[in-house]
């Protein structure tokens, strides 16, 4: 196949093999196990001494086990065409995907969902969702106060000082794990980076939460403690994504569900949706 012009995004190809290598604490010599090469090519591979045939960049990313986007990513630095499309939510292509988030968040009733991509951007949430935000007000209006006229965002939802930051009674607890999850996928993912960013620049944000701990300790489940006025919620979550996306968007899609911890949170959650 035929070359494009390589993309110099963040580095060549070697440069973005090597640094996916190391994320995922791989030696050279377990790589080229893996992926069926030789040591000395993969070593060429990542100095620029040798240029990989569309195929081995295909197979390398499928060992590393790369997301769709960073496949493409790849795949341009070496000058080859991206291989999997990122279509729109709304396109008819993506309705059954559209139609499976409809369906899952319906299913969480009367517990709260939303739909965000990887940098946390709100897709669509379900009516629990909605009816737990409205407890705080105006909910176009809390939006504006956190995103402004950018992207709803749940993770600046979270930390931001007009968002649920004041509600999180266990702010200490869940967001050094919460924070060190985000950075971590932000190595990789340059939009994930861009909001991580933004929310260490909050006013007021704790100083000690500015440091993150990569390998902050990870819970089996992140616990939520919200206090509303004199009402106590706690609720934990679970994540749901694609098992064989073929689209970036797809891919890279997940739903949050909440659960609550207790039967007063359910209780409380169930009353919420009448």
């Amino acid at each position: 196949m035929d070359r494009i012009n390589p993309s110099s995004d963040q580095g060549g190809f070697g440069t973005l093999l090597r640094e996916a290598r190391r994320l995922r604490r791989l030696s050279q010599l377990e790589l080229a196990l893996r992926a069926q090469v030789s040591q000395r090519h993969l070593s060429f591979l990542e100095s620029g001494r040798a240029q990989p045939s569309r195929e081995m960049v295909i197979a390398l990313a499928q060992v590393l086990d790369l997301p769709l986007r960073e496949r493409n990513r790849l795949l341009h630095t070496a000058g080859f065409a991206g291989l999997y499309p990122q279509r729109r939510l709304e396109t008819a292509d993506m309705q059954p995907v559209r139609q499976a988030l409809e369906l899952l968040l319906r299913h969480q009733e009367p517990f709260p969902a939303v739909a965000v991509d990887r940098a946390w951007n709100l897709f669509m949430s379900n009516s629990a969702m909605q009816g737990l935000l409205a407890m705080l007000g105006d909910v176009d209006a809390l939006w504006r106060r956190v995103c402004g006229e950018g992207p709803r965002n749940v993770f600046k939802l979270i930390f931001h000082p007009q968002g649920l930051r004041p509600l999180v009674v266990n702010l200490d607890e869940i967001a050094p794990p919460l924070l060190a999850r985000t950075a971590r996928e932000a190595l990789e993912h340059p939009e994930v980076q861009a909001v991580l960013d933004e929310v260490l620049r909050y006013p007021d944000l704790p100083l000690k939460l500015r440091h993150i701990d990569l390998d902050a300790s990870r819970l089996p489940v992140l616990p939520l403690h919200l206090r509303l006025g004199e009402l106590n919620l706690r609720l934990f979550t679970m994540l749901s994504s694609f098992g064989t996306p073929q689209d970036v968007t797809a891919d890279e899609l997940r739903v949050e569900s909440f659960f609550p911890l207790d039967a007063e949170s359910e209780t409380l959650l169930r009353r919420l949706a009448g």
